[in-house]
């Protein structure tokens, strides 16, 4: 079974950086959740939709391990995806709380947000009074004269003694590169990390530890949130402030709404089209590469073989014999063009990945586990270049690359995409061939020998 004809693989969407409100991110993330047709539209059926994924609710290569794996090797943004399943599981531990826990975190609202974004806009600085401008101008009090003459000149300017979070800040500078579980440092904790943070917001701490899941959300600012942390979120620095000053009065998850729908919106609209996308193709480089060699080939050896039948002083019906080489040839560079191997499609097979290929552990790859809790918390950094796989593949040869090992594709919804992709390149290279082939038929003989 395959779809229509028509069907058109996800395309590739480069990451943006453009300025869209919340509200339209948070339109855009019910659409994507309730209509099944604009995924299908935009060439991921509803089988491989984000919410099917991410609930493990598909199987290899398609999985939530695979998404993971996908974002940490190959767009290099794993951290959204971890910070987001965190927050699924904050989100239904949080409904399991005694209700004299959950209020002693109030919700924080939509109302609160928006005063938090106005008040964040209304800190900027405020163009001096004319009046006072014009007196000042020429002394060391102008505005624009830079803080340290104006510090040097003010014999009253006093520097405010350094608070105990402004001391550590030095300590903090390499807190980022710690792979310690338990704590940064030597006196360099999770709840100092979140104090950095907060200062830096221009915010004092207030640690309300009665609050439920207090020390986990300290530790989550210190991986996802804070400047320079270990998995640090690709946010504003507007969201940044916004969701420190939620989360400087509660725990509760609408804390988190800020920047919830950021990331959310980067999984959904770019993330999971572009891991559909490179899923689809059953084949490394290397095998992709020597794909579309050989549909160049084939092409050449069909053009090659009608040119000289058609010089000759052979009949026409002879110039039809090529027509298998131009159908094999055209077919086989289409579907290499997208990505796809038509002998591992055969067999609905595709290449192990590079990660996959030296796993301790075979049977892991099959195995669909639950990512922990642990992996979400940890504050290690999502660099892989130590990876042992890495030095491995890389003293592989090529031709050990191409012919590297296979497994089957379990996931239907995917095994019918790559039939359909199949299918249009048989179908094309039919249509060409048989136009190509007609052009030679109708040129005269050439009777040059």
């Amino acid at each position: 079974m395959v779809y229509q004809l028509t069907y058109r693989r996800p395309s590739h969407v480069p990451s943006s950086r453009e300025s869209i409100s919340g509200e339209e991110k948070q339109k855009s993330i019910n659409d994507s959740i309730t209509s099944g047709s604009s995924c299908m539209s935009a060439g991921i059926p509803e089988a491989l939709s984000f919410d099917r994924i991410v609930s493990g609710g598909v199987c290899p290569p398609c999985t939530v391990r695979d998404f993971m794996n996908y974002l940490m090797y190959i767009e290099h943004a794993a951290e959204n995806l971890q910070f987001f399943l965190w927050f699924r599981d904050y989100s239904a531990r949080w409904e399991q709380l005694p209700q004299s826990e959950r209020v002693l975190a109030p919700e924080w609202t939509q109302t609160q947000a928006e005063a938090e974004f106005t008040g964040i806009a209304s800190t900027r600085p405020k163009r001096a009074n004319p009046q006072v401008a014009a007196l000042l101008k020429g002394t060391d009090f102008a505005e624009g004269t830079p803080k340290s003459t104006v510090d040097r000149a003010d014999p009253f300017n006093t520097p405010p003694k350094l608070s105990p979070t402004d001391e550590k800040r030095d300590l903090m500078s390499d807190y980022g590169s710690s792979t310690d579980e338990k704590s940064y440092g030597s006196g360099i904790t999770h709840q100092s990390v979140a104090e950095q943070a907060f200062g830096d917001a221009g915010m004092k701490w207030k640690p309300f530890t009665a609050q439920p899941y207090r020390e986990e959300v300290s530790r989550i600012i210190s991986i996802y949130i804070a400047e320079g942390s270990p998995r640090e979120l690709n946010i504003s620095a507007r969201e940044r402030s916004a969701v420190l000053h939620a989360l400087q009065s509660t725990t509760h998850p609408t804390a988190f709404r800020s920047i919830i729908r950021t990331v959310e919106y980067s999984l959904r609209k770019q993330a999971h089209p572009n891991f559909i996308r490179w899923t689809i193709c059953n084949g490394n480089r290397p095998r992709v590469v020597f794909a579309r060699g050989l549909g160049i080939a084939g092409i050449i050896v069909g053009f090659v073989a009608d040119l000289l039948i058609t010089l000759s002083h052979a009949s026409r019906p002879w110039r039809v014999i090529p027509f298998l080489g131009w159908f094999i040839g055209i077919a086989t560079l289409i579907a290499a063009w997208k990505g796809m191997c038509v002998v591992l499609h055969g067999l609905h097979h595709r290449h192990l990945r590079p990660w996959e290929l030296f796993s301790n552990d075979a049977d892991d790859i099959l195995d669909e586990k639950l990512l922990s809790r642990e992996s979400f918390t940890s504050q290690t950094t999502n660099s892989y270049e130590d990876e042992p796989w890495i030095a491995r593949y890389g003293k592989r040869n090529v031709v050990r690359k191409i012919f590297d090992r296979q497994i089957w594709v379990q996931e239907p919804a995917l095994r019918q995409i790559q039939d359909t992709i199949f299918l249009q390149a048989v179908l094309a290279g039919f249509v060409l061939s048989c136009i190509f082939v007609g052009i030679f038929c109708a040129v005269p003989r050439g009777n040059f020998y």
